[in-house]
């Protein structure tokens, strides 16, 4: 048993030390800089994780899981990310306003709001957000914003809530670790409303937030419980085997509308609950912004490093097999 905790405490420092790198400014410019050496080296290990580099890419793998049964929740790894240019700005919102208009098109989107203006202005953030949903109301899908890191919580809300009693298909994502959000679930939970629960992916100071363990499962447990008995239709989003077990023996995997794991991560853990006949979603990214979305999954399941290591040393240049 000792063995077994150290292991996992080795595994979550892990995770945190990807997770930092993943935000990591110095990284971030060189990965985005013209012919970045960063971008090149790591690109093999990254299309295990991003399921096409272009729009016509991802919608044909989109076709193939769509027909074996899953759901599709889709972001654009934008070039431009928190970007204060209306110029690009407009170019991230015209890219989703495009991927809506496909066929097939995928029946959720999700994104930071920081893509699609709230680095210039919350307003302009709740105006391309509202022509997005308007846009995905037409076509049958949903919008689930992601949340950022803490002290953006509250700008994130303050667009979101205006936006959720206006368009109907419009959801939030909620993250477990920080201390603040038993209040706001509390605050948030409505029935029939989409909230799509994480652990949370950004470092943060005790604080704020619970590191990765026991507590931090609990209270997760514990908000998804709180959230399904509110009547919220509950996205629980994690890889977490553990958790999920624990979810099941609580009786919340048959009271939960979905279960979402990110693409590339554990596809042989979603097909299982998938042929178990519960509803499963794969969250999916696209694009050659991939440096944040990389380092984000591999902390999610820290062993897949050894993978994403034989995958830079195959030199590997096609897409990886879906897997699911």
């Amino acid at each position: 048993m000792t063995d077994e905790l150290s292991q996992r405490a080795l595994l979550e420092s892990a995770a945190e030390g990807l997770r930092k790198l993943a935000t990591d400014t110095r990284c971030r410019v060189a990965f985005a800089a013209p012919g970045s050496v960063l971008r090149d080296i790591l690109s093999p290990a990254a299309r295990r994780y991003v399921l096409a580099p272009d729009r016509d890419g991802f919608l044909e793998q989109v076709g193939k899981l769509r027909a074996k049964g899953y759901l599709v929740a889709a972001e654009c790894a934008a070039p431009h990310q928190n970007a204060d240019d209306p110029a690009q700005i407009e170019q991230v919102v015209a890219e989703y306003l495009s991927l809506l208009e496909a066929e097939p098109a995928p029946d959720r989107l999700g994104f930071e709001l920081s893509q699609v203006g709230l680095a210039r202005s919350s307003r302009l953030a709740a105006e391309n957000t509202g022509r997005i949903a308007a846009a995905a109301a037409r076509h049958g899908s949903e919008v689930v914003l992601s949340m950022e890191r803490a002290p953006g919580v509250d700008a994130v809300l303050a667009v979101y809530r205006p936006l959720a009693d206006r368009y109907a298909n419009v959801g939030i994502t909620l993250q477990a670790h920080l201390h603040r959000t038993e209040r706001d679930a509390a605050t948030l939970a409505r029935p029939g409303r989409t909230i799509r629960l994480v652990k949370g992916a950004f470092p943060e100071p005790p604080h704020i937030a619970l590191p990765r363990g026991p507590a931090l499962d609990d209270r997760f447990l514990d908000l998804a419980q709180s959230l399904v008995d509110g009547g919220v239709r509950l996205s629980l989003a994690t890889q977490d085997p553990v958790v999920l077990t624990a979810a099941r023996e609580r009786g919340l995997l048959e009271r939960v509308t979905e279960i979402e794991m990110l693409h590339g991560v554990r596809p042989e853990l979603l097909r299982h609950y998938h042929e178990s006949g519960l509803v499963c979603r794969i969250y999916a990214t696209y694009g050659t912004n991939w440096w944040l979305y990389l380092l984000q999954r591999l902390a999610e399941h820290p062993p897949m490093v050894l993978r994403a290591l034989a995958d830079i040393g195959s030199g590997r240049t096609d897409t990886v097999g879906i897997g699911y």
